[in-house]
């Protein structure tokens, strides 16, 4: 495991997020479209996440979970995919599972 600083953690920005709208993705194996909000400061985002294996659009609206909203947006079926969202997956990547927050924090709470 490559050790990092305090430095390069603290360029990491995490925040509550709540999906307000998931939705399949046709023509993918592996992802869901999730409209994120992020409270009013960074507004609602397009996640595209590779989670379809774990999870439906059923399972994820109305959760309030941890991303990553300072990633580069990157490009994913035609549309930019703004944020990453924060889960933990076994060694045999047979089960995944975000993280639920324990007691409601507003959407946009920033994680440290």
């Amino acid at each position: 495991m490559k050790q990092i600083t305090y430095a390069d953690f603290a360029k990491v920005e995490f925040r509550v997020g709540e999906i307000i709208e998931a939705k399949d993705v046709e023509k993918s194996e592996k992802l869901i479209r999730l409209l994120v909000d992020f409270g009013e400061e960074l507004g609602q985002k397009v996640v595209y996440s590779g989670i379809k294996q774990w999870y439906s659009p059923t399972d994820l609206f109305g959760k309030k979970t941890i991303f990553v909203v300072n990633m580069i947006p990157k490009k994913i079926m035609g549309e930019e995919s703004s944020a990453m969202i924060f889960g933990a997956e076994d060694d045999d990547k047979n089960e995944m599972s975000i993280l639920i927050l324990d007691k409601d924090l507003p959407a946009g709470t920033k994680v440290f």
